[in-house]
């Protein structure tokens, strides 16, 4: 049942996003882990897209953010107006009252607009002149951003890339799957003829799910290690948090259940180290001027770590 309902939502975002399968399937994955997720590449490669997709498939409401540098965090959260009809403040509801937010181009804003999301991405709820408002239970962030133009974006401070649970970079599509792609918009967007694949009750039912699923204590050690060792690795000055450990256990959980089984391997955890963890790392000047990537120094780190039965 499970696995039937997860092969139907990745088919109809399909239909959508071509020759993408593992990047739809760990998106999923994110989503079902009540994580957010960080969508990072080059512009033009359907990362937006795969946000819309994603919010249809799974019926879910959606609303979209354009981060500009003049947005303030009152734009996204709301805010008190006077009703001079009954002489009080009214709260109005902004944009992240949702269940699947698209937050594009995240870092075109402000830090002190970026610092809105924070507690809304940790806690699920807002707070606005001292009363606390509380978001939708499904809530859940995609943020898109552009590694390759600096010019009027603001990084994002380490405590914001820190709540996010995977960091995904979708790539360039394979030529047939490019040509697919051609094929399908030639007399339109297939997003404009996507239906939802879940109701209410099958969402309900999917994410109790990874519950089930078993972790030996040899595979929590293993993520233990790969996190410790990336606190001691001499290309990093800062390694992943026990929020990066939690992350990767949690993960690792669910994509377990999502490729069938009800136990965690330590391929998984392999598997989802890197858009786990990645982000959550700061290299070291050294690093950095040896043209050495983040993902090169966790390939070193899982090198050097091993599963101890």
């Amino acid at each position: 049942m499970f696995e039937e309902i997860i092969d139907k939502v990745i088919s109809n975002v399909e239909y959508v996003i071509k020759g993408k399968k593992e990047v739809i399937r760990l998106v999923l994955a994110a989503f079902l882990a009540r994580g957010h997720v960080l969508l990072e590449d080059v512009p033009g490669v359907g990362k937006t897209m795969l946000a819309r997709a994603m919010a249809k498939s799974l019926g879910l409401e959606s609303k979209r953010i354009q981060f500009t540098p003049d947005l303030l965090p009152t734009d996204i959260t709301g805010l008190n107006i006077l009703d001079r009809s009954r002489s009080s403040f009214v709260f109005r509801k902004g944009p992240i009252f949702t269940n699947l937010l698209l937050a594009d181009e995240i870092n075109r804003a402000t830090p002190r607009t970026q610092s809105a999301l924070l507690e809304a991405m940790a806690e699920r709820q807002v707070t606005v002149d001292g009363e606390r408002w509380t978001l939708p239970e499904n809530f859940f962030v995609m943020a898109t951003q552009n590694p390759i133009e600096y010019e009027g974006t603001f990084m994002l401070p380490e405590a914001q890339l820190d709540r996010f649970l995977v960091r995904v970079t979708m790539g360039y599509p394979g030529g047939e799957s490019e040509l697919e792609m051609l094929l399908s918009q030639e007399r339109g967007h297939p997003i404009d003829n996507l239906e939802p694949v879940l109701g209410d009750e099958d969402l309900r039912k999917i994410f109790e799910e990874p519950d089930s699923v078993r972790i030996s204590d040899a595979v929590m050690k293993y993520i233990v290690d790969i996190v410790n060792a990336t606190r001691n690795h001499p290309s990093l000055v800062l390694g992943a948090s026990p929020r990066g450990s939690l992350s990767l256990m949690k993960l690792s959980r669910v994509m377990a259940r999502v490729q069938g089984r009800d136990f965690v391997l330590p391929d998984d955890v392999k598997m989802l180290t890197k858009p786990a963890l990645s982000h959550r790392l700061i290299q070291s000047t050294e690093s950095r001027i040896r043209r050495q990537t983040v993902n090169e120094i966790l390939d070193e780190v899982l090198e050097e770590v091993s599963v101890v039965q």
